[in-house]
């Protein structure tokens, strides 16, 4: 057990450093307020376009936050004396700049909206992207210039800097976990400002500087009261829940956000929707209001009384609906549904007659918001992630259903690539199974596409986890189609003649289309809903009957290969055969970016790739003396080496912090994507990982001086190597938890590579301080050394996303792997001063 005076002699140990450097108290809590403020705004971002734009805006948050630091980098090694004069002041207003970009760049996205549909003809949309990237990189760029010049002015207290920038990034990832509850996505806004106030009161020592640090604060607080027109989220118009307020009478009747999600629920006389209807129905659509996750997902929320259920007219609807065969194959049996979102799946397994029905929804506010049928006596509400509870639950079903609550997404243009869904994967496929009686019935109902993909793909799903279960998947199979959708009745034992029967007489009388089924001939297929050829039941029986089922997956017009936990795309279809056709009708679809979903990803590698480069070299060619040679000494560098010896000194330096900048995201964004699954949510993941990665990370940046640098490397590459094998061992045990337990268990198991992960970069900054000889380090070396680690890292962020789309996580973390080897590599050579030998 340690004793007082130890635990004492610790504690002055990490913090000598920091007083040795002079550096005051204050100057570290502004350093870590406006690192919480830096990270809480990179997350709200990310929320607040997820719900305005798509997801490719989203995306992009990441690499605008490290196009930042990088350029404030480059920006620190061009001009080296910045600031140098008088720091604190220099600091308290990078301060103030940061909480005004903050809350201004947000306004003017809202202010001069960017619509990505009309981009590929209109090019004002090209200068507005420009816009918006320059404007939401502004306040990251001070942010970064802000630990940049305090890395280049303390350099014996970079480890201690590192690590309560690491820190209070932390506590940023918290705060947006907690505070959108209770401020909203613009409230969450005005506070990262507000916390860029209180940094540069921390900073600031003239007078004047203070009162504008408490103007802005004031001006952020009086923000939130007013809620003034351009802090307003200005949705695309595409979205769904525009197009919903457009309606004459339409009107939002909840509204409220979570740490996760942004729910609306709108009322209007037009709004009806029940997909999948048969045509034969008679009975009208009954009164409903539309329930809208992020400005999309419309759901439908019937607006009838639980007594309705006693009174048939009123949900004569039902009868006519796909999903009603089940309960007609299984009456009166218990049924499981997830994800039913505004319920529409509910009211049909009651109606139909289903004894209990247990309802997995994992956004509260849904429940919330959508109301009545959550609240009737035979339905039981768990709010819960699908998989998680169906890998918890001991009980058995007759009936699990996937609730279709997905709009329909056009598939061509890969648009919607990069969307994970662990809803719709062969390990989720084989969990719905394993939650089935022994005669239960698993029931997926997916849109309709042309040629077939997306129905195919659920197909090739359940065919591949009902083989991984040891059955038949000629036997256990049933696909029907009506004009809209297809659905899929899966059972875990061989169908029964009456039961084939009963299906049979359920899709001739409801005008449904067999697609699939046991002993079917082909003249049964495309009777109703009749296509020039029966596509769906050919593309279907070829894949089943398929002898190389990987050379007919190559062979088909679209990717679909099922979909597994490393691989989670279901939604990814693209195909480089399709190419040609997609450059095309580029411009010609109505789609974001012209219907060039995917190439757009290309392009921001690109882009990102030049911008990167562009940082990095820069400050090299033009201003040299800036990265490593002495001003006014053009033929010798320092101590009398050769000019070309001091030029390759830069080389070794931008390999090991720009691999440093590659493989810290390249570890990072995987492990987010990864922890989706286990933790339910994109933004539950990104925030836990961020905690996890950026608190440790803090804590091995404390620890860097007494860690060698090549053993902590070579542990690093190890770890990174390993976790794709150990993650899904750990997901299979523990998966059942609940959600405390599980971000416990998340911090927990990254806690080792967050740890080994913050030591390289202040070890790398340490081997610059001690190499340098004449001037100090932090004249030349540091702020470039920074510059090109974010200019590297903006890359990553990108790169790791299309690494993951095309190959899988666990290739992501190969490559990040590779890159903490390639930095081993290139210790030796920065640990020499990158000289070569003379002879």
């Amino acid at each position: 057990m340690w004793s007082s005076p130890r635990i004492r002699e610790a504690l002055s140990h990490l913090i000598r450093p920091a007083r040795e450097a002079h550096l005051a108290p204050a100057s570290l809590v502004g350093l870590f307020f406006i690192s919480a403020a830096t990270l809480l705004l990179e997350i709200t971002l990310t929320r607040l376009f997820s719900v305005a734009q798509f997801y490719h805006f989203a995306f992009m948050i990441i690499s605008l936050g490290m196009l930042g630091f990088g350029a404030s980098g480059t920006w620190l090694a061009l001009f080296p004396r910045w600031g140098r004069a008088r720091p604190r002041r220099t600091l308290a207003l990078l301060a103030l700049a940061y909480g005004v970009t903050s809350v201004g760049a947000y306004a003017l996205t809202n202010v001069i909206p960017f619509d990505s549909f009309s981009i590929a003809w209109e090019r004002r949309q090209v200068a507005i992207l420009a816009l918006h990237y320059v404007a939401l990189a502004a306040p990251f760029f001070c942010s970064g210039a802000m630990l940049g010049l305090l890395f280049a002015q303390h350099p014996k207290a970079v480890s201690h800097l590192y690590a309560l920038n690491f820190g209070g990034s932390a506590v940023g990832c918290a705060l947006a976990l907690l505070v959108p509850t209770w401020l909203g996505g613009a409230g969450v806004i005005l506070l990262c400002g507000a916390l860029g106030g209180v940094a540069a009161l921390c900073f600031a020592k003239a007078r004047t500087m203070r009162i504008a640090a408490g103007l802005l604060i004031i001006a952020m607080g009086i923000a939130g009261a007013t809620q003034p027109a351009p802090l307003t989220l200005e949705l695309s118009p595409y979205k769904g829940l525009s197009h919903a307020l457009r309606l004459p009478d339409a009107r939002v009747v909840f509204r409220a956000w979570n740490s996760f999600s942004r729910v609306d629920v709108v009322a209007s006389e037009s709004i009806r929707s029940l997909a999948g209807l048969s045509y034969q129905s008679p009975a009208a659509p009954p009164p409903q209001h539309g329930v809208y996750v992020d400005g999309g997902d419309p759901s439908p929320a019937l607006q009838l009384p639980p007594a309705t259920l006693n009174a048939t007219d009123a949900l004569t609807f039902t009868d006519f609906m796909p999903t009603t065969i089940a309960y007609q194959l299984r009456p009166g049996g218990e049924a499981l549904v997830l994800a039913p979102h505004g319920g529409l799946a509910l009211w049909i397994a009651l109606a139909q007659g289903a004894g209990r029905v247990t309802a997995v929804e994992p956004n509260p506010l849904i429940i919330e918001g959508a109301g009545r049928i959550y609240d009737h006596p035979r339905v039981t509400p768990e709010i819960e992630t699908p998989r998680s509870y169906v890998r918890r639950t001991e009980a058995k079903f007759d009936v699990v259903e996937l609730a279709l609550t997905s709009p329909y997404h056009p598939v061509r243009s890969g648009a919607y690539s990069l969307a994970e869904d662990y809803a719709y994967t062969v390990e989720a496929f084989r969990d719905d199974l394993a939650a089935l009686r022994p005669d239960g019935l698993l029931v997926v109902t997916r849109w309709l596409q042309m040629p077939p993909s997306e129905s195919l793909r659920a197909f090739a799903l359940a065919m591949t986890a009902v083989e991984a279960e040891g059955g038949d998947p000629t036997a256990q199979i049933i696909a029907f189609r009506g004009y809209q959708t297809l659905t899929l009745l899966v059972k875990r034992q061989p169908f029964t003649e009456a039961e084939v029967d009963a299906v049979r007489d359920f899709t001739a009388r409801l005008a449904f289309d067999l697609v699939i089924a046991p002993g079917m001939d082909a003249s049964e297929a495309n009777r109703y809903n009749v296509l020039e050829r029966p596509l769906y039941h050919e593309s279907f029986t070829a894949l089943r009957r398929a002898e190389d089922r990987a050379a007919w997956y190559a062979a088909y017009a679209f990717d679909v290969t099922p979909p597994t936990d490393q691989h989670p795309f279901f939604w990814h279809f693209f195909k480089w055969s399709q190419a040609p056709e997609m450059i095309a009708t580029l411009g010609k679809q109505w789609q974001p970016f012209g219907g060039a979903g995917y190439f757009v990803l290309l392009l921001l590698l690109a882009l990102t790739f030049v911008a990167a480069t562009a940082l990095i070299l820069l400050p090299a060619i033009l201003f040299p003396q800036c990265c490593g040679r002495p001003p006014g000494r053009a033929t010798t560098g320092t101590a009398g080496t050769p000019a070309r010896a001091r030029t390759y000194d830069r080389l070794p330096v931008a390999l090991y912090f720009g691999l440093l900048g590659l493989g810290f995201l390249c570890v990072e964004i995987p492990l987010m994507q990864r922890f989706i699954l286990f933790l339910g949510h994109p933004a539950y993941a990104m925030t836990a990982v961020l905690f996890a990665v950026l608190l440790f990370s803090g804590i091995g940046s404390l620890l860097s001086s007494r860690a060698p640098l090549r053993p902590a490397l070579a542990l690093l590459i190890a770890l990174a190597l390993v976790y794709p094998l150990l993650l899904p061992r750990l997901f299979a045990v523990s998966l059942g938890l609940p959600l405390s337990g599980r971000m416990l268990v998340t911090v927990a198991s990254i806690a080792p590579l967050g740890l080994l992960m913050g030591m390289p970069f202040p070890k790398g900054l340490g081997l610059l301080e001690s190499r340098a000889s004449g001037r100090p380090a932090s004249e030349d070396w540091i702020p470039w050394a920074w510059g090109v680690n974010g200019a590297t890292s903006v890359v990553a962020s990108v790169l790791a996303s299309l690494v993951a789309l095309t190959w899988g996580f666990r290739w992501v973390l190969a490559l990040g792997a590779l890159c903490y080897a390639g930095a081993y590599l290139v210790v030796g050579t920065l640990r020499r001063g990158g000289k070569p030998h003379h002879h």
